[in-house]
């Protein structure tokens, strides 16, 4: 197995990211947390991808925050505040450059999705599940409050009282109450083929429409309906001159299915 703390592998339009720290169960160390924020800038860069997949190594998605890390550096010399301010700059922004990719995100959930590994999975667009799959907020556990992102993306996905309640609680929740909550889209029970099959239906899609699309959904939450609808339009001009939106209408005057390329302008 590779010592990388992320392995990458990119294939018909898919980028799976995969948290390779098993020792630490994808714990959220200052290393992995880089290379989730190098690994992310590089595909940013990059015209073959069209979907990213975000998972972890041996049946844990992420555990969580660096412990070991945070004891280690609250008991050096450095003032408790700073230390604190340093190791959540870089874990808040691993999680928030998966949020802020440009393409569709996935994660695929098998095992533990804990505190902050719970907002790096959240932090995705879609997220599917094996059925042993758990995830929480129970930052109450170790004695904190929420950070790296929970306040902000938790509430949009539960409701406000809902996620209250799972950081208050520090409820581990299973596959099938994530589910309920809409916080997993799916718990499939042969995990692996469901999700690749799943990942595929996005991957073989218009990729510059679903990209807009995205960035519209997010300006959409902090909008009103006039706002939107004028973002949209203004937004359509641009993707209707794709050769995909070509490919789409002639695949619907022809009853067949489309072929999209990925592909910008005609």
């Amino acid at each position: 197995m590779s010592d990388d703390a992320v392995l990458l592998d990119v294939e018909n339009g898919v980028a799976t990211m995969t948290l390779n720290k098993p020792e630490v169960r994808n714990a959220l160390t200052a290393e992995l947390s880089h290379a989730i924020i190098d690994t992310i800038d590089d595909l940013e860069t990059r015209d073959d991808v069209r979907c990213l997949v975000v998972t972890g190594q041996e049946g844990t998605f992420c555990a969580g925050g660096d412990i070991n890390s945070m004891v280690e550096r609250m008991s050096g010399d450095m003032p408790l505040h700073d230390a604190v301010r340093n190791i959540q700059q870089v874990t808040s922004r691993a999680v928030r450059r998966v949020y802020e990719f440009h393409r569709p995100t996935v994660a695929k959930v098998d095992g533990a999705a804990f505190g902050a590994g719970g907002n790096l999975a959240i932090a995705c667009d879609c997220l599917v599940a094996s059925e042993r799959a758990r995830i929480g907020f129970g930052f109450r556990q170790v004695g904190l409050a929420v950070d790296s992102g929970t306040s902000y993306l938790l509430p949009r996905i539960v409701g406000e009282n809902v996620a209250k309640e799972l950081v208050f609680t520090g409820e581990l929740l299973d596959a099938e109450r994530a589910s309920e909550l809409g916080i997993f889209n799916h718990v499939y029970e042969d995990f692996d083929a469901e999700a690749e099959e799943f990942v595929a239906s996005i991957a073989e899609g218009p990729s510059v429409a679903l990209e807009t699309s995205k960035r519209l959904i997010e300006q959409g939450l902090s909008s009103d309906l006039k706002q939107a609808q004028d973002d949209e339009a203004a937004a359509q001009a641009a993707v209707f001159a794709t050769h995909d939106h070509e490919e789409g209408a002639t695949a619907f005057m022809e009853s067949r299915s489309p072929e999209f390329e990925g592909s910008s302008a005609v």
